[in-house]
């Protein structure tokens, strides 16, 4: 293990390093005037190329003498993610020169913390991509707008998105978000540190019990972590947990859990706490030092560890780093067939409540959900579109890496493992996720049992629940 501490302190001061070394850029915004486009200009937009379902070229003339707009716009994710959305911002500028953006890239740590600051303050950026966890939060303190009235006249086009998955932005008839893709929960694994261990891949047939003896091969053959997860980073993964258990996260009216079994956390956490143990997974420090690093410099890319748990975009968002990772499904349960998985939102982009250019904003929203030209760049990093045009298109263009063809093919592997899809986390979801991961560190560390972070978790939870629904 100080071997791989070792490894992995140099590495994160080399991420340190690239991190610091990326801008966050600019480009712009735009806004559609009344007029005929020249027959010229429609000329010249029919010999392009790169056309898309979004009319671009059309819009960047009538867009050429429009008032100058900046959108702010703000994401996490790694840098490969960071780069290429900067591109998408310079080449919409392009496309509508009128268009400046103030780019405010970040990565998940720190994330919905910065950003609950800027929500009390009244200065949320424009563009906010939003997480599923936090949606629920952000719709009913009214820190974002209403998108349907620009889903109504047409300024979002949403013709080519299946309604359930368009609905999940919806809360309390308001249309909070716009999702941008499909995820669901994966196994990220590094072939060649299974190989090094004489392990064969995991197939979508695995069980947890499965799963714990493969990282154990993996340490004691190679002396690496097998893991290198964060099991309580949020909930996530503890929900596919109770899925399988049977029960749901929250109750319907989202007051209270929804399980009444307080030993279904504590043998989750048991699981965990005896791979921390036997040196398979790394303890609540090891995990905070992986964390600095990033995803692209995390040990499972670098070959320090075998396999995390993340979603279907893994492989593919980081096939420039390490082309051979691979994905399989979460482990099956040992004891019940009930399916834990499902589909999962993705992500949204949602506008401020706050924004004096909401309209602009939506525009390019519908330009990043729906235009081929955008899709070229974003290649589904950021999961598996929602717009069934632009998957198809996609499918087609023979463009896609092997790891985004297997992204896609994911969907439909999984989709036989998936339940109903829950209903958007409620209000108060940090401060829940913050008391999950507070009752479960203790554990971790000795201080408590886990039935005792069990009961802590139920107290914490329920008490917050009912104060903020």
């Amino acid at each position: 293990m100080k071997k791989v501490m070792k490894r992995l302190t140099a590495l994160g001061l080399a991420s340190t390093m690239v991190l610091s070394m990326a801008g966050c850029g600019n480009s712009g915004t735009k806004t559609a005037t009344e007029g005929a486009v020249t027959e010229a200009t429609e000329a010249t937009a029919a010999a392009e190329t790169t056309a898309d379902t979004s009319g671009d070229d059309t819009e960047s003339a009538e867009n050429s003498e429009a008032e100058p707009v900046t959108l702010s716009i703000t994401w996490w994710g790694g840098q490969v993610r960071h780069d290429y959305t900067q591109q998408l911002l310079d080449k919409y500028t392009e496309l509508n020169p009128h268009v400046t953006f103030e780019a405010m890239p970040s990565g998940w740590d720190g994330y919905f913390d910065k950003l609950s600051t800027q929500a009390a303050s009244g200065s949320m950026p424009d563009i906010v991509q939003m997480d599923y966890l936090y949606i629920s939060t952000y719709a009913q303190n009214n820190s974002v707008a209403d998108l349907q009235e620009f889903i109504d006249n047409g300024t979002i086009d949403v013709s080519n998105i299946d309604e359930n998955l368009l609905n999940t932005g919806k809360i309390n008839d308001k249309m909070a978000g716009m999702v941008l893709s499909t995820s669901l929960l994966a196994v990220g694994y590094n072939p060649d540190v299974l190989t090094e261990a004489g392990v064969d891949v995991p197939t979508g047939q695995w069980t947890w019990s499965d799963f714990v003896a493969m990282n154990q091969a993996v340490k004691d053959a190679t002396g690496k972590m097998g893991s290198a997860s964060g099991p309580v980073d949020d909930t996530n993964l503890f929900n596919y947990w109770v899925r399988q258990k049977g029960g749901v996260l929250f109750s319907e009216d989202n007051k209270s859990l929804g399980y009444d079994d307080d030993s279904i956390m504590a043998s989750y956490l048991q699981l965990w706490m005896d791979m921390i143990e036997a040196g398979t997974n790394p303890n609540p420090d090891e995990f905070a030092a992986i964390q600095t690093l990033g995803q692209e410099g995390g040990p499972v890319v670098t070959g320090e560890s075998a396999m995390t748990f993340e979603w279907n975009n893994y492989a593919s968002k980081l096939s420039e780093v390490n082309g051979n990772l691979k994905m399989v499904t979460p482990p099956l349960s040992d004891d019940s067939e009930n399916k834990g998985l499902w589909m999962k939102p993705g992500m949204f982009f949602t506008v401020s409540e706050t924004s004096e250019v909401k309209e602009e904003a939506a525009r390019f929203i519908n330009w990043f959900v729906n235009s081929e030209e955008a899709n070229d760049i974003i290649m589904a990093e950021r999961g598996t579109p929602v717009s069934s045009v632009v998957r198809e298109y996609l499918s087609n263009a023979g463009n896609m890496t092997p790891q985004q063809e297997e992204m896609f093919e994911y969907v439909d592997l999984a989709e036989e493992l998936c339940g109903e899809t829950p209903a958007p986390d409620p209000v108060g979801m940090s401060e829940i996720n913050e008391a999950f991961n507070n009752a479960a560190y203790s554990a971790f560390y000795g201080q408590i049992t886990p039935e005792a972070a069990a009961a802590q978790f139920r107290e914490e939870a329920n008490a917050i629940l009912e104060r903020n629904n």
